[in-house]
């Protein structure tokens, strides 16, 4: 028989089964079973209704690991309304230009960021705002507590249907402008399945929030850890001596981290005399850029943890592969292994293709570009059909296209060696470098620039510049790197400031004038045998 997969399922089977059971430790202090997390949900979903909120209406939810995002989150799709999670990294003019693409309806802000919207809100089409500290925000809005408690917990169960978009995950576009990646209850819902899978997700696991909720849906985890019925541990950022504390305070089983994330625990390790752990075992995947050897052996050899290294992208889950492939570790190979992107999730077919879409040989020496089709990859991108189009059918026709140049060896395990879209990964926050040669244009002392990532041991990659003076004279530009540096944090998000600026003659050209980056970045990546960062 055919059972629709709705997301709502998820907490549905947690508050079945699991009712008693502590479901959400928040960063207050607060502890909620999933009885008190489903009726917080319910609420919410109740007085969006009351608010004029229906099925396929856009909720954007801004707000770090707390335990309102969930209750947001769940609360939102009980209704059908999609659930649009924001970066709380961004700048207003972001988000102006997001909540505008998306026409959201309503929004919750946590009191950190409220600010942020309150800039933009004549200029948007939101009539609804809440957040959770009246009192810190400034402006008409509503406070979430008060909210639930005015709201009872009945609500209109709209008939839902598994090809329905439930969520929209906003991702740095090579153009600069944000593209919405349309995500149904179907997509959502197996990828879930797979990482319970491939991540091994039990009902006693406690897992740590140090990955954004933001980024795709916490990679699933706001559905998977819910649906299995195991602990959310919630938090405000990530700080070494937290994520620490954490674990052994809370027994902490499980929790994602960026390979620069790992390397500041690594740091903080070396600093300080600390447990690594609590009673309970520890696993941790990582994914952006891939971690180096040495990271991958203080992670697993001095913390004793296990790590999983995992790859993909918004539009694809983001979920894919894992370097997980145990039966093909050797004694001498492991740590190697696991810097690869590694084998397709199980239901994945991730092929690396040359330019005529056929499969390169399975050398591990010979580079394409990676593709996909599964079922949890995106629907497409929200009003860009054009994008859509593309994206599915450059190379190979179906597939999604991820822009990553990899080799592939025997076993099918993936290992990125470059990147084909103008994207630089620092820290795991995607930047467009196209976006970053825009605000850099704009400044009155730049010529002519080009934007690449440059090797980071901290960040992986970072941005840097290769810029043209309008001087004419890298040796007198008329501007300080410094004036540059500051010029972009002033335009952008912090995390997309540039971190390196060179003034130079000319940009490497081709014969019709298009800027060869490939040229800067081999100069660039020298001395690596590949050209993406290492966290």
């Amino acid at each position: 028989m055919h059972k629709p997969l709705l997301v709502t399922d998820f907490l549905d089977r947690a508050r079945k089964h699991y009712a008693d059971e502590e479901a959400v430790v928040g960063t207050d202090g607060k502890r909620f079973t999933y009885a008190e997390l489903g009726e917080r949900a319910d609420r919410f979903a109740a007085a969006l209704q009351e608010r004029g909120i229906e099925k396929g209406d856009r909720v954007a939810v801004l707000d770090p690991n707390t335990h309102y995002h969930l209750a947001a989150a769940y609360g939102t799709m009980q209704i059908g309304g999609v659930h649009t999670p924001l970066n709380y990294r961004l700048i207003p003019e972001d988000f102006e230009y997001i909540l505008s693409d998306a026409e959201v309806d309503a929004i919750y802000a946590d009191y950190e960021y409220a600010a942020k919207i309150q800039q933009v809100r004549d200029d948007v089409p939101t009539e609804t705002f809440i957040t959770n500290d009246v009192d810190a925000v400034e402006g008409e809005w509503e406070s979430f507590d008060a909210v639930l408690d005015e709201a009872g917990t009945a609500y209109d169960h709209p008939e839902m249907s598994e090809d329905e978009v439930i969520t929209i995950n906003y991702t740095s576009g090579t153009t600069g402008d944000p593209k919405g990646v349309m995500r149904t209850h179907r997509t959502e819902t197996l990828h879930a399945y797979i990482i319970s899978i491939h991540q091994e997700i039990r009902d006693d696991d406690i897992y740590l929030w140090t990955l954004p909720m933001f980024h795709v849906n916490g990679w699933g985890h706001i559905y998977a850890i819910t649906g299995m019925g195991a602990t959310h541990v919630c938090t405000r950022g990530v700080d070494a001596s937290d994520i620490f504390e954490q674990v052994q305070a809370e027994d902490i089983s499980y929790f994602c981290a960026a390979p620069t994330v790992l390397n500041m625990l690594g740091e903080y390790y070396e600093a300080h005399d600390i447990e690594t752990t609590g009673t309970n075992d520890v696993r941790v995947a990582t994914a952006g850029s891939a971690p180096p050897e040495a990271t991958i052996r203080t992670v697993e050899d001095e913390f004793g943890w296990y790590l999983k290294h995992v790859y993909g992208a918004t539009e694809t889950g983001p979920l894919i592969t894992t370097s997980d492939a145990r039966r093909l570790y050797t004694e001498s190979n492991r740590f190697e292994m696991k810097k690869r992107q590694g084998l397709g999730y199980i239901g994945t077919d991730v092929r690396v293709v040359d330019e005529d879409g056929n499969d390169v040989e399975q050398d591990g020496q010979t580079i394409g570009e990676v593709v996909v089709r599964g079922n949890q990859v995106m629907k497409g991108y929200w009003n860009k059909p054009e994008a859509t189009e593309e994206a599915f059918n450059e190379r190979l026709e179906g597939y999604y296209h991820t822009g990553d140049l990899a080799t592939i060896d025997e076993h099918g395990m993936v290992a990125i060696q470059d990147r084909k879209k103008d994207i630089i990964i620092s820290g795991g926050e995607n930047i467009s470098s196209i976006e970053l040669e825009d605000t850099l244009f704009e400044h009155d002392a730049v010529a002519d620039v080009a934007v690449i990532p440059a090797p980071s041991e901290k960040w992986g990659e970072t941005p840097k510049a290769f810029v043209v003076p309008h001087s004419g004279d890298p040796e007198n530009p008329g501007v300080e790197e410094s004036d540059l540096v500051e010029f972009t944090r002033e335009q952008l998000a912090n995390y997309k400031t540039v971190h390196q600026v060179e003034f130079v003659e000319a940009l490497p050209t081709t014969a019709t004038g298009k800027v060869q980056k490939y040229e800067l970045r081999e100069r660039e990546w020298d001395d690596s045998d590949r050209m993406i960062g290492e966290g």
